[in-house]
Order: structure tokens, then sequence, then C-alpha cells
């Protein structure tokens, strides 16, 4: 895969981001929730040394665990370094159209409405990222 790149939405941050992700995924924690006011996001984490600011800066935040950072200028959330995985998330909707293709969703003993899809749907964390593969039925 060729390197594509990313920005805020006023184009002050861009970011690099080389190779493919390690994985891509639903949230619905409660911390995703609270962060992007929404019910669950998409997720896509690549090597963290796949991932390097180019343009502007990024202020760093951290609202329950999960490091995250935005945009200085205008606020728009970029990424958040998964420090357990050696990681960094990025938001699927800053990704090119088509890029984002989940695995599974992790953290539904949190969700605020079932969702019914083909995907796994895990109650808290996989075993891959060192939980159990316990999976809510809907």
């Amino acid at each position: 895969m060729t390197a594509i790149e990313i920005s805020c939405l006023c184009g002050a941050v861009k970011v690099r981001i080389n190779g493919e992700p390690l994985v891509q995924f639903y949230c619905h924690c409660d911390d995703c929730q609270a962060v992007h006011g929404g019910a669950y996001i998409g997720v896509a984490i690549y090597p963290s040394q796949a991932v390097a600011v180019t343009q502007g800066e990024l202020v760093s935040w951290t609202l329950k665990s999960l490091p995250r950072q935005r945009c200085a200028i205008c606020g728009t959330p970029m990424i958040a370094r998964v420090l357990g995985l050696g990681g960094c998330g990025v938001l699927a909707h800053r990704l090119p159209k088509g890029m984002f293709k989940p695995e599974f969703h992790i953290q539904c003993q949190h969700a605020l409405l079932p969702i019914k899809d083909d995907l796994p749907h895990f109650a808290a964390f996989p075993a891959r990222f060192g939980g159990v593969d316990d999976t809510v039925e809907w």
C-alpha cells in the first residue's frame, strides 16, 4: 500500500500513514461515546511508527484512560495512542472512502443499542487484545 495523508477539518494538521492497519473495528466503550458524542466509532489501528504528523500541531488529552490527540486550532480528533497494542488509532471517518474494513465490534457491554450485522460482537476486549472472547448475542 502506498502512503495516505489525512487532515483535520481546517487543514492545519496533516498526518501521513504508511502501510496497512493492524486491525480495524467498531468501539462501543463509554469513553469513546463520551469523547465523540456517538453510540460507537470506527477505528483503524496502525503500527505507531507508521503514523507521523507532517504538518501542524496536535494537542494531547485524556478523558479516562486513552491518550488522544486533536488539532490545536480546530479541535478535530485525529489519532489516539493505543499503548497496550503499540499502535496508533485513526478514526475511520478520517480515512479515505472505502479504506475502513471493520473486523468486529468491541466493548459491546456499553452499547446503547444492538447493532445487527455479520461481525463478531465482543462484550469487552477480545483475546487478541488481552481479554476473553465472550460475545453478546442480539
